[in-house]
């Protein structure tokens, strides 16, 4: 369990849509979270905080397991002349979404009752 002895906690904002996948993976690796339903300007969507208390050894692991949620592309299709009133066939426009922001604190004190 890499959450013992934690003098660190990442604070992770993802888009709402990709928090299910990001605590998946982090379980795998042993990191356990607190999950946060939330919103606000950073995303700009319903988004997910994540609370990850770890140690700091385990810092840059879990950084790079969340790293993998900051970016994808999804299909958007829009109307091909641009008129969105007027019925034309749609094009697929590749447009980029997902992101998470990430706060890295110190712990000064971690207490578990």
């Amino acid at each position: 369990m890499k959450n013992s002895n934690c003098d660190k906690m990442i604070l992770a904002i993802l888009q709402g849509d990709d928090y299910p996948e990001a605590i998946a993976e982090l379980n795998e690796h042993g990191f356990y979270a607190t999950v946060l339903r939330s919103t606000g300007g950073f995303l700009r969507k319903p988004s997910a905080t994540i609370m990850i208390g770890l140690n700091h050894a385990y810092l840059d692991e879990a950084l790079a397991l969340l790293r993998r949620y900051g970016e994808r592309t999804e299909m958007q299709y829009q109307p091909a002349l641009g008129m969105p009133s007027v019925p034309t066939p749609t094009v697929p426009i590749p447009v980029h979404c997902g992101g998470v922001v990430l706060f890295v604190l110190d712990v000064e004190q971690s207490l578990k009752y």
